[in-house]
């Protein structure tokens, strides 16, 4: 069986971070922002899978499972959360958020 080599992979981590990070400071809308810090972590796991895939060690599995976790965490919070500002704000645009102090 044929390997990725680990330069690929980390290059396609790198390239997705990218994007994700480019999606959190470009984007105006909260669940584009989520979408974006989801990409961000998923390319992390991936860096994580293709270093334990070279050295032949489960740990980089191990770590991606532990990324899934905060994650849907994170998602699930963050999903409430932007459900109880849409009720009150009646917008998701991170301008009316940064208005609501005290």
């Amino acid at each position: 069986m044929t390997q990725i080599p680990l330069e690929h992979g980390l290059i396609l981590a790198a390239v997705l971070f990218a994007l994700g990070l480019t999606g959190v400071l470009v984007r105006r809308n909260l669940i584009f922002i989520l979408l974006s810090l989801e990409v961000m972590l998923n390319a992390a796991g991936l860096a994580f899978v293709a270093a334990g895939s070279r050295w032949q060690q489960p740990d980089g599995q191990i770590l991606f499972l532990f990324i899934l976790v905060v994650a849907a965490a994170e998602v699930s919070i963050g999903l409430a959360l932007l459900l109880l500002l849409q009720r009150r704000t009646a917008s998701l645009s991170i301008d009316d958020v940064s208005g609501m102090r005290g």
